[in-house]
């Protein structure tokens, strides 16, 4: 144990730059953390998907639909097999959101990823087995269990939840939760009184 704290200090000429370092490391961690508002991914609130302005237009589709009532956006974007499984994906695909959106490289369109799919497909299954499995509607929809298999609901169910949003001028007025300042109150009222 000794050795290892030992190997972990550097030698006395070395201490203070690796001080400085450190703590710059540290310092930058904790500010992308909090500007982050890495927080608030831990939740479900739907408000935490446009903490990215690009997801407006998916939060202001789904707040006028139906699914607004009964599901928010992990219900059907996460998987729910297990909670270890539900922050895994979390933390892949929230870290991939985020360095897409601070290298400037995300798309004026979304597309879901393969991966974000399946996990869509299993969610709509586990949310509507009832529907899909009840024999007074498969009476009406013979065609529907056969194909059931190669297909994915939104072959279908194009514009649920969604609508038709395909960029960001697909709803110019969507109204969505506005971010507060990450500036903190005490540097506010510093800046304002000079």
């Amino acid at each position: 144990m000794f050795r290892i704290i030992r190997f972990l200090i550097p030698p006395k000429a070395w201490q203070l730059p690796a001080f400085i370092i450190s703590g710059s490391l540290i310092g930058l961690m904790t500010y992308a953390f909090y500007m982050s508002n890495a927080v608030s991914y831990l939740s479900d609130e739907p408000e935490t998907c446009v903490n990215c302005h690009i997801m407006a237009p998916e939060y202001s589709t789904w707040q006028h639909s139906s699914h607004r009532e009964h599901a928010n956006c992990n219900d059907c974007h996460v998987p729910h097999n297990n909670v270890v499984n539900k922050y895994f994906f979390k933390a892949k695909d929230g870290m991939r959101h985020a360095a897409m959106f601070t290298a400037r490289l995300e798309p004026q369109t979304i597309f879901i990823k393969e991966a974000g799919q399946e996990v869509v497909q299993n969610n709509c299954i586990r949310c509507h087995t009832k529907l899909i499995t009840d024999a007074k509607l498969l009476v009406q929809t013979d065609m529907f269990y056969d194909h059931f298999q190669d297909r994915q609901c939104w072959e279908c169910h194009r514009e649920v939840p969604h609508g038709r949003v395909n960029s960001l001028s697909s709803v110019p007025n969507a109204r969505v939760p506005v971010l507060s300042s990450p500036v903190p109150n005490w540097l506010k009222s510093f800046t304002e009184n000079k």
